[in-house]
């Protein structure tokens, strides 16, 4: 998949499917997500070989690994999987979109989210679930302005830099 979305007031971003030769970008946004946020509640970053297998059983399984370029360079990726691993959730999928940090607040994990909502709207799924850090106001934000609703903050169940931390989980129906 190649297509070219418009973002909102920087270069046109070409989303297409993530490729090994993406990795190495795709395993800096864990690292410093690991490192520097809370937006991944794990203390220590995958290694980079780490992504080869991840890759390999995402596509393998048929979920997306999106990712978008701004000038040629890989500026962002955004992926899915089915939310929970019982059949009854076959038709629900959480997402994650990281995008490089020169490049945030230009629009590009919107146009990672547009891609990736029209692909699981295309696969007839129902519901796509984010799970965010409520510190994440700029995520909360971003998920807001894309129709995604806030169904819950559930207070302290992850912990990370020594505090405790809500999860603020949001929905879009896809259908």
């Amino acid at each position: 998949m190649t297509t070219a979305y418009a973002t909102d007031g920087a270069a046109p971003a070409l989303v297409r499917d993530c490729t090994p030769a993406d990795l190495d970008v795709v395993h800096a946004l864990h690292v410093d997500a690991v490192l520097h946020s809370t937006a991944i509640w794990q203390d220590v970053p995958h290694p980079r070989a780490w992504f080869d297998g991840w890759l390999a059983e995402r596509q393998g399984d048929g979920w997306p690994v999106l990712v978008a370029e701004v000038d040629g360079r890989v500026a962002g990726y955004a992926t899915y999987s089915q939310w929970r691993p019982h059949p009854g959730y076959r038709h629900t999928v959480e997402h994650s979109v990281y995008v490089v940090e020169d490049l945030r607040g230009r629009g590009v994990a919107s146009t990672l989210m547009a891609a990736l909502v029209a692909r699981a709207r295309n696969e007839d799924r129902h519901v796509m679930v984010a799970g965010i850090c409520s510190t994440n106001t700029g995520s909360i934000a971003l998920h807001e302005r894309l129709g995604f609703a806030t169904v819950a903050v559930v207070p302290e169940v992850g912990r990370k830099f020594d505090r405790w931390l809500d999860l603020t989980l949001m929905r879009l129906q896809l259908d």
